[in-house]
C-alpha cells in the first residue's frame, strides 16, 4: 500500500522559511516522479511547485524560482521541500504527489490526480 504523509506546514511571515518533509512508504523513489503541488483557495488553483523525476531531473515553477528547493533521500524515501523568503502569494495546502507514470509529473491537477498517489496535505500560511 502506497502511503504518504506530509509535515512541516505552519504559519509564518513574509521573509521566513519552512521546510516540508514528505514521508513515503509502498514504493521506490527509483521507480518514480515526485512532486510538491500546491492548492490555493479557489478550484483553478492547483499548481506544480517542484518536481523531480526518478533520473533526479528537477523542475520549478517560476514563481518560487531560486526560493524553494525540492529534494530527496533515497535511502529513507523522503521528499522535502525546503521554502525560503516566503510571500503571502505562497499560502496554500502543500502535498506531496507520485506517479509511475513517465512525464505525467507535472499534469496532476484536477483530472490527472487520479494517475498518482498524493499526500493528505499540509498548511502554509504566509502573513505580510
Amino acid at each position: 500500500e502506497v502511503q504518504m504523509m506530509e509535515s512541516g506546514g505552519g504559519s509564518v511571515q513574509a521573509g521566513g522559511s519552512l521546510r516540508l518533509t514528505c514521508t513515503v512508504s509502498g514504493f521506490a523513489f527509483t521507480d518514480a516522479d515526485l512532486a510538491w503541488y500546491r492548492q490555493g483557495p479557489e478550484e483553478d488553483e492547483c499548481m506544480a511547485v517542484a518536481t523531480v523525476s526518478r533520473d533526479g531531473e528537477l523542475y520549478y515553477a517560476d514563481s518560487v524560482k531560486g526560493r524553494f528547493t525540492i529534494s530527496r533521500d533515497m535511502d529513507k524515501k523522503i521528499l522535502y521541500l525546503q521554502m525560503t523568503g516566503l510571500i503571502p502569494e505562497d499560502t496554500a495546502t502543500y502535498a506531496c504527489a507520485s506517479t509511475g507514470f513517465k512525464d505525467h509529473i507535472r499534469n496532476m491537477c484536477g483530472a490527472g490526480a487520479i494517475f498518482g498517489n498524493w499526500g493528505q496535505g499540509t498548511q502554509v500560511t504566509v502573513s505580510s
